[in-house]
C-alpha cells in the first residue's frame, strides 16, 4: 500500500522534529513545495504535522495503554508513525481503516517488517475504542490536577503549573483551561503595516488592538510582504504592541537614540525603525547569534534608512555604550511559553531548569539595557513567556539593584492609550507596573511588558 503524500510529508517533518529537534515551521512550508501537494493536500498536511506535534504527550499517554508498554521502549521511528495514527484516528475524520493501513506502511518502511505487526495491533486497539473512551483513561492515569489538566490539553503538568501562577497573579486563575485551550488552536496570520511607510491593504481587516495590524484572510502572505519590499509584514500582535510600547511611551524628541538589544528575528526592529524615522530618531540594533543577525538586516532592509546591525553579546554593547540611547528595548530570550501555539513541538522540548538557565541571562540583559539608557530614557523589558520567574521576577529585582535609578512606568496604562480597544489585562496591583497579554483574552502570544524610565 502506498502511503498518501500529504500523510507521507507530515512523517517526514514529525521524523525530522524527533530526531534532529528540526522546527516544524521551517521545514513544513519547504517539505510541501517538494512534495508538490495541491491546496487540499497542503492543509492535511499541515493539520497532521501539527496537530501531532502539538498533542505528542496525550498520544504517547494513549500509546502506552494500547501498547502495555512505556513510549521510551518504543523504536522512535515506530513511535511517530504511532503518533500520527493516533492523531489521525482520534481527532480527525480520516477513516480509522486508512490510519491504521498507512501507519503500518510508514513502520514497514522505516523499521522493517518485524515492527509491522507490533504497530498494527497497537493501532487496532487504538481505533476499537471511540475518542472520549480513551480520554478517559488517560485521564485516569494522572496523579493530580496539574498532570489531568496536562494530559486534556497537552501541555507537560510543570508548564501547567507556571500559567496557574501567572494567572492567579492576576487574580484569574480560573482562566487556566481556556489558556490552555487557546495554546492547541492555530492562530491565524496577523501582519502589520509599517507606520508611515506603508497602509494596510483595501481588503485587509484591521486588528483589534494594535493600530498598525490588520489580517487578509488565508492565504500565502508571501507575495504581499515581497511587494511592499517589506513594509508590510508578518508580525503577532502582541509583538506590534510590545514595539508600540516603547515607541509610543511618550512624545519622540528629533536626534534621540535607539538601541534594539536583542534585535532577531527583526519583527520589533522594523517597527521601531519605522517609528523612529517617523520621530527623526535613530535606531541601532544587536543580535549576538549570526544567523539571526542576517534575519533582523532582512526585515529593515526596506526601510529607506540604514539600521546598523552588530553582532555582540548585548551584555558587552550595552557596557561599551553606557549612558547613550534614548530609548532600549531589551526583547530577552526567554523559553517561548507565551508563543506555544506557533510552535507545537516547544512545550515538549523545554525543561523547568531551562528556565533558571534563562532567567540568569535576563537579569544581566535587564542591567545591561539599564546601563546603556540616558537620563530619562526608556527602557522596554519584553518576553515572549508569562513564566513569573521570566517576568515580574526579572523586573522587580531588576529595580532593586538598580538602587533608585529607574522607575516603572504605567505599562498597561500606556497600552491602553495605544490600543484601538479597552485591554484586559487582569487584576493587577494598582499603581504603575508591568502588563501581561494572553492568547485566550487578547488573541495574541502572551507577551510580557514592563516600561521603566532613567531618572539617576
Amino acid at each position: 500500500m502506498k502511503v498518501q503524500p500529504s500523510r507521507r510529508v507530515a512523517f517526514d517533518v514529525i521524523r525530522a522534529v524527533s530526531e534532529s529537534d528540526a522546527y516544524a515551521n521551517l521545514l513544513l512550508p519547504a517539505a510541501i513545495s517538494r512534495a508538490a501537494l495541491n491546496t487540499a493536500d497542503a492543509a492535511l498536511a499541515t493539520e497532521l504535522t501539527y496537530g501531532t506535534l502539538r498533542r505528542c504527550g496525550y498520544y504517547d499517554a494513549v500509546i502506552e495503554v494500547a501498547a502495555s508498554r512505556s513510549v521510551e521502549r518504543i523504536d522512535p521511528p515506530v513511535l511517530d508513525a504511532l503518533r500520527l495514527s493516533a492523531h489521525q484516528i482520534l481527532s480527525t475524520r480520516v477513516a480509522s481503516h486508512a490510519a491504521v493501513n498507512e501507519g503500518v506502511e510508514l513502520v514497514r518502511a522505516h523499521a522493517g517488517r518485524a515492527a509491522t505487526g507490533f504497530a498494527n495491533g497497537v493501532l487496532r486497539a487504538i481505533s476499537r475504542e471511540d475518542p472520549g473512551t480513551w480520554r478517559a483513561r488517560v485521564l485516569e492515569r494522572a496523579r493530580n490536577n496539574a498532570e489531568r489538566l496536562g494530559l486534556d490539553h497537552a501541555h507537560p503538568a510543570w508548564i501547567v503549573r507556571a500559567l496557574h501562577r501567572a494567572l492567579a497573579a492576576e487574580g484569574r486563575e480560573g482562566e487556566l483551561e481556556a489558556l490552555l485551550a487557546a495554546d492547541n488552536v492555530s492562530p491565524t496570520v496577523t501582519m502589520a503595516a509599517l507606520p508611515g511607510l506603508a497602509e494596510p491593504p483595501e481588503r485587509a481587516r484591521r486588528t483589534a488592538a494594535s493600530p498598525v495590524g490588520f489580517r487578509v484572510g488565508g492565504g500565502d502572505p508571501e507575495p504581499l510582504m515581497t511587494a511592499s519590499n517589506g513594509l508590510l509584514r508578518v508580525q503577532d500582535e502582541g509583538s506590534q504592541l510590545a514595539a508600540l510600547a516603547l515607541s509610543r511611551a511618550m512624545p519622540v524628541r528629533a536626534g534621540e537614540r535607539w538601541l534594539d538589544l536583542c534585535a532577531g528575528p527583526g519583527g520589533k526592529t522594523a517597527l521601531l525603525g519605522a517609528e523612529a524615522l517617523a520621530g527623526g530618531a535613530s535606531l541601532e540594533a544587536n543580535e549576538p547569534v549570526p544567523a539571526r543577525a542576517g534575519l533582523v538586516r532582512r526585515a529593515v532592509a526596506g526601510l529607506p534608512t540604514e539600521v546598523p546591525v552588530s553582532e555582540e553579546d548585548g551584555r558587552d554593547r550595552a557596557a561599551a555604550a553606557a549612558g547613550l540611547y534614548d530609548r532600549v528595548l531589551v526583547d530577552a530570550p526567554c523559553t517561548g511559553l507565551g508563543a506555544l501555539r506557533r510552535r507545537p513541538e516547544a512545550r515538549w522540548r523545554k525543561q523547568p531548569a531551562d528556565v533558571a538557565e534563562l532567567s540568569a541571562l535576563q537579569e544581566e540583559l535587564f542591567d545591561a539595557g539599564v546601563r546603556a539608557l540616558a537620563p530619562g530614557g526608556i527602557l522596554a523589558y519584553v518576553t515572549c513567556s508569562p513564566h513569573l520567574a521570566e517576568t515580574t521576577a526579572i523586573v522587580t529585582e531588576g529595580a532593586r539593584r538598580a538602587s533608585g535609578a529607574i522607575e516603572a512606568l504605567d505599562t498597561r496604562g500606556i497600552l491602553g492609550g495605544i490600543s484601538r480597544v479597552p485591554l484586559d489585562l487582569g487584576d493587577a496591583p494598582a499603581g504603575p507596573g508591568p502588563a501581561q497579554l494572553w492568547p485566550h483574552r487578547h488573541g495574541t502570544d502572551a507577551m510580557f511588558i514592563a516600561l521603566f524610565r532613567r531618572v539617576a
